[in-house]
């Protein structure tokens, strides 16, 4: 595991190869924001000074106090062992706070995914639709739909060898659309006057309905939270070094695209977003290229994003469990295959719904906006944390939290126009993680644990009983206890209640540890009763695969060699060709019994939670125990017995 220094180390270092993927992995959704956030304010709408100017002023102090304040110089100091976003952040902080704060990251959390559902769509859309200014009646959704279905096929070779051209063509990319920008401002050098804030105070306050520009405007700040969340894979120097860069590229490809707004006024924007506008007819090609190039790119690193964000809420019990592969050695790199598909599926769903990226801008901006309001929020609490005065806390947070509204209010116009499909992806997303995580609080907090020591005796007496007809030689639980002196209760009840006792030669208990390195396989072996029980922990990376059949085999032989277990000649040895016997892994499988009586949110909760679990990856795929050595055993959870209407005898 990587320790603290480590960390430090590896977030102060600034190396060119660094700041290349930086520019590739962190960047790609700012960074084709230029494609899509003035034709969200000008769209359909008469171009006139004071908006054009009002709209730059205000994406530059967007990107000067959220991405770059709140999120470089801020955001990015929270850092739990190296790793960003929302979850990471709930880690480091979940502690000090109340448990209802997890509803808080939930909220952050389901934005964020649903931020994954509509960047994709968007993005791309947005770049083939450039394509219009050559055939203006184009289709552009089956074009959109065939790039999505090809970049959602990719994912599960892992982007570890694409990857590294993601770096040189974003960096080819900013260049880009900075000197288009900057070609683009010899026709109007007045725009650099919007640098002053006033423009943007003028649009807001004087320009009838100027307030509600800010929907489109905020789109500038796009990938701003995904910046975050991609800190652990490039380290927090690199983004702040490639930040200096990208700002200055950015502000002039807006720049370029104001200045000819302001020698269009009066007119409309047409078909085509001003970024097409200002691109030199011999280069067009070029441009299209290089736009849908880059627009993948934000993609893939927003669809990387949500692999880790998913992945994280399952190690905090706030999602099903899913089969998690690793087709690349950078713990960044992970494939989750359900989640894959179902992105693909939402996603081409957007495409058929909105058909256009204009059409889409109200849904994006809302998911976004939600998302960094928690993130917001989060800090707030981080910085409780870390005990600074609570002045410099308001001091930072207020005005986060009013710039942030005043977009969500302008946000929130878009309803009708589309915003309201995200807001019912990210109400179904958070209500699956506060399901899953109720049910599974729920469920354990009605799990006993009973002492082993209680019923050594017992087990000793059973096992030599050979009255009994001998169930297995050796006979396996899996258990979620970590501490080798306790078992569910369960695992009792069903060596000695269900059905006839379940006599066996040696007993053994098996707690599977998942740690946060890579690679790491060890094992603890503790002797409880000799011959008779064992308690085993085994030790494993997160990339490692758990192959638990295979390494219980190992083990069992080992503590043989070592003398630790001896098996005495039994009858059936005689005929066995191995020493240790035959094994039978008990997988403990609970449900909901119909004798509870439940209140209704209650009787929800579970009953959803359950159905949820069907999605979950069985337990024997999990630990890749063959199917032949398993037997499963359903358990009913009873948690308020039914107790009216007792029958009378008649």
């Amino acid at each position: 595991m990587m320790h603290s220094n480590n960390h430090s180390s590896f977030h102060s270092k600034i190396t060119w190869v660094g700041s290349l993927i930086a520019t590739g992995i962190v960047f790609g959704d700012l960074g084709t924001s230029p494609l899509y956030t003035l034709n969200a304010v000008f769209h359909g709408k008469i171009i006139t000074e004071a908006v054009a100017l009002g709209s730059l002023s205000a994406i530059f102090w967007t990107l000067t106090l959220l991405t770059t304040i709140k999120y470089i110089i801020l955001t990015l100091r929270a850092d739990n062992k190296g790793e960003g976003g929302i979850f990471s952040l709930y880690s480091l902080i979940r502690k000090f706070f109340h448990k209802n704060l997890v509803i808080i990251a939930m909220i952050g959390g389901a934005f964020m995914i649903a931020d994954g559902i509509i960047t994709p769509p968007i993005s791309v859309s947005s770049a083939v639709e450039g394509l219009r200014a050559v055939s203006p009646t184009l289709n552009t959704v089956p074009i959109v739909i065939i790039i999505l279905i090809l970049l959602f096929l990719l994912q599960q070779f892992g982007t570890d060898k694409i990857g590294k051209i993601f770096g040189p063509v974003m960096v080819v990319w900013f260049t880009f659309i900075g000197i288009v920008g900057l070609i683009a401002i010899g026709q109007n050098w007045t725009v650099f006057k919007a640098v002053n804030p006033y423009y943007a105070y003028n649009m807001l306050v004087n320009v009838p309905g100027g307030f509600w520009f800010l929907g489109g405007i905020f789109l500038c700040a796009t990938g701003a939270e995904a910046l975050y969340s991609d800190m652990g894979h490039v380290g927090r120097n690199n983004i702040r070094v490639s930040w200096m860069y990208i700002k200055v590229m950015l502000v002039l490809c807006y720049a370029g695209q104001t200045a000819w707004l302001l020698n269009h006024q009066g007119e409309t924007i047409g078909q085509l977003s001003p970024f097409f506008h200002i691109i030199p007819d011999s280069i067009f090609w070029l441009a299209i290229g290089l736009a849908t190039l880059a627009t993948v790119i934000a993609s893939q690193a927003l669809i990387t994003g949500v692999f880790t964000l998913i992945n994280e809420a399952m190690q905090l019990n706030i999602w099903p469990k899913h089969r998690v592969q690793y087709p690349s050695i950078l713990k960044g790199q992970l494939y989750i295959p359900t989640i894959n598909w179902l992105l693909a599926a939402s996603c081409i769903g957007m495409v058929l719904y909105f058909k256009e990226s204009t059409k889409m801008e109200a849904a994006f901006g809302l998911s976004v906006n939600l998302t960094m309001l928690v993130s917001t929020c989060l800090l707030f609490f981080y910085l409780i944390t870390k005990r600074v005065s609570l002045g410099i806390i308001a001091l930072v947070t207020i005005p986060f939290l009013l710039i942030e509204s005043s977009f969500l209010i302008a946000n929130l116009q878009k309803i009708k126009e589309g915003g309201w499909v995200i807001l019912v992806i990210g109400a179904a997303l958070f209500l699956l993680m506060y399901i899953w995580h109720s049910g599974k609080k729920i469920k354990f907090a009605f799990t006993q644990f009973i002492k082993l020591e209680s019923i050594l005796p017992k087990l000793q007496q059973l096992s030599n009983d050979e009255a009994i007809d001998k169930y297995a030689t050796n006979l396996v639980y899996l258990t979620s206890s970590p501490v080798q002196d306790k078992v569910e209760a369960q695992i009792i009840h069903s060596i000695f209640n269900n059905g006839i006792p379940k006599r066996a030669d040696t007993y053994w208990v098996i707690h599977i540890n998942i740690l946060d390195e890579p690679f790491h396989q060890t094992y603890k072996a503790k002797t409880i009763l000799k011959n008779d029980l064992y308690y085993i922990e085994i030790n494993l990376g997160f990339k490692e695969e758990p192959r638990v059949g295979y390494y219980f085999k190992q083990i069992v032989n080992e503590l043989i060699e070592a003398k630790e277990v001896i098996y005495t000649a039994s009858h059936e040895k005689k005929y066995q060709e191995n020493n240790t016997g035959d094994f039978k892994f008990i997988i403990l499988e609970s449900f909901l019994s119909y004798e509870n009586n439940l209140p209704y949110w209650k009787n929800f909760i579970l009953t959803t939670y359950y159905n949820l679990k069907k999605l979950n990856v069985k337990k024997s795929e999990a630990y890749e125990i063959d199917h032949n050595v398993i037997i499963t055993e359903m358990y009913p959870l009873l948690i308020s017995p039914f107790k009216q209407n007792i029958l009378k005898k008649i």
